[in-house]
């Protein structure tokens, strides 16, 4: 079942969205097969440290966190991946690297890709390993708020 405090949330906001089940998987690209998504439209969500503070960074599954382009962009002074222990119970609810990219929710900045801006809908883990939740990326960017800049590079 989707994270109860996300599902809350989406339902409260009355948007419109779909849960999609798939086997379970653990890669972006595993759970776009499964669920038939281009990796270019299923949202992925990166944990990393932005100046020793928790951040998420979102985007394309098709792509890759350029923390260099990141730390320029955030005007950081320091940027890393998080790890598992760094992250693992800031996410109540959700299992550990299936946590949706509403930061919002759990108090946690949330970093867009540029690229992601430019779609009509986005798909991203409802935090469960087998089920994504699919919605306008409109709707997430008025709900979210997220900061939006250029952080990608293509995967190799």
């Amino acid at each position: 079942m989707p994270a109860t405090k996300l599902m809350a949330f989406l339902d409260a906001n009355q948007l419109k969205y779909s849960v999609l089940t798939h086997s379970t998987a653990y890669t972006a690209p595993e759970m776009a097969s499964l669920a038939h998504i281009r990796g270019q439209d299923l949202a992925k969500t990166v944990i990393v440290k932005i100046d020793d503070q928790i951040a998420m960074a979102v985007l394309p599954a098709s792509r890759h966190v350029g923390l260099s382009l990141l730390k320029a962009s955030a005007r950081a002074k320091s940027i890393s991946l998080a790890s598992e222990e760094e992250f693992r119970d800031l996410f109540p609810g959700c299992e550990t690297g299936a946590m949706p990219p509403f930061g919002n929710l759990y108090g946690i900045p949330v970093f867009v890709d540029e690229s992601l801006t430019r779609d009509k809908e986005i798909a991203f883990n409802a935090g469960t390993h087998s089920e994504l939740i699919r919605l306008s990326y409109e709707d997430f960017a008025r709900l979210v708020q997220p900061t939006v800049i250029g952080f990608t590079a293509k995967a190799a």
